[in-house]
């Protein structure tokens, strides 16, 4: 099976580094400043294992026909990458490994939705151009098909794919890719304040801005009829226990969990596309909240509101203070 990972940042860099290491026929697909340095000097992979300089294979496009794609790029940045190697993608196996829910969707105007298998990553990584990795913390990839379809060789990409990561599956992944969106969600405020998520939400201030922004996300799924499913590492019970607790409670909890993540610093990936001056993917996450709040005529403005304040970040390149993300919050809760 020959394997072309399209998009190699954070999460992209470990697919390569580590399939490539169990001598898999994988080349990755990289922006031109990345070319020359993975091909040279191979990819460097630090954190959880160790330190690891990976040989690997890469180009810009690709040249020949490739069986299964794994797709690593940004949500925005998916129907570019597709349209630049579409003749080289007949018949492939496509996978997607986004947050949100509408990369599968995005997919599905150029892939047959049988041939899409949905990705949601569960380790966390931080790219350091041109060619390192961080890779924070561990955790499963889950697969599953977010159309309900069976898709072809599945059992096939799932044993290939189990040679560098730990695999599972579930049927209900539309669920988990919600429940994933909550995890997620959290990145919006340290990227406004362009801060790590341990720096940010040792401040519980801050952590409390994030459980209520929690707390409005849930009301908006549940009441949108959306059923969460479980992820391996994380239950849809704990997000339950979370937002039905005391907001004082709940923010002391999630201050220690959030600090305690990994011992070096996140940069989560929305901060990470602000420091490389391209799009994030807010609107995928707490926009995806906003969105479903809209079509449900439901409301969700402290969510609205956040993904406003990094929409500016994203256009001024500059970041706010504590006391002007808290201030622009405080005026929505007393309105």
């Amino acid at each position: 099976m020959r394997i072309a990972v399209i998009g190699c940042g954070a999460i992209g860099g470990l697919f390569l580094g580590y399939l490539a290491d169990q001598g898999l026929d994988v080349i990755g697909i990289v922006r031109q400043h990345q070319k020359q340095p993975l091909n040279d000097q191979g990819l460097l992979i630090e954190g959880v294992g160790g330190s690891k300089k990976y040989k690997v294979c890469v180009d810009t496009k690709l040249k020949e026909r490739v069986d299964l794609a794994i797709f690593a790029t940004k949500i925005s940045d998916i129907e570019g990458a597709v349209q630049d190697n579409l003749e080289h993608l007949k018949d492939a196996i496509i996978l997607s490994t986004q947050n949100g829910v509408e990369a599968d969707y995005i997919l599905n105007k150029y892939f047959p939705s049988e041939s899409i298998i949905t990705g949601i990553v569960m380790f966390g990584a931080t790219y350091y151009p041109p060619n390192k990795v961080m890779h924070n913390f561990e955790g499963e990839l889950i697969l599953g098909n977010i159309f309900g379809d069976n898709v072809k060789d599945f059992d096939k990409v799932k044993e290939f794919l189990g040679k560098g990561f730990k695999i599972s599956e579930t049927s209900n992944i539309k669920g988990a890719k919600y429940l994933k969106v909550f995890i997620n969600l959290n990145n919006c405020i340290p990227a406004a304040l362009g801060i790590s998520m341990q720096e940010a939400f040792a401040d519980l201030e801050l952590a409390e801005l994030s459980i209520r922004l929690n707390k409005e996300a849930y009301q908006v799924v549940t009441k949108s009829g959306i059923t969460l499913e479980s992820l391996p590492t994380y239950p849809k019970e704990r997000l339950q226990g979370l937002v039905s607790m005391d907001v004082e409670e709940a923010t002391k909890l999630f201050s220690k969990i959030m600090t305690s993540l990994s011992k070096e610093p996140i940069y989560g990936s929305i901060l990470q596309s602000i420091k490389r001056k391209k799009k994030s993917e807010i609107d995928y996450i707490n926009g995806e909240i906003v969105s479903l709040a809209k079509k449900n005529n439901l409301e969700a403005p402290l969510n609205e509101k956040i993904v406003e304040l990094i929409h500016s970040v994203e256009q001024s390149n500059k970041f706010f203070s504590k006391k002007e993300v808290l201030s622009q919050i405080a005026s929505i809760q007393t309105a």
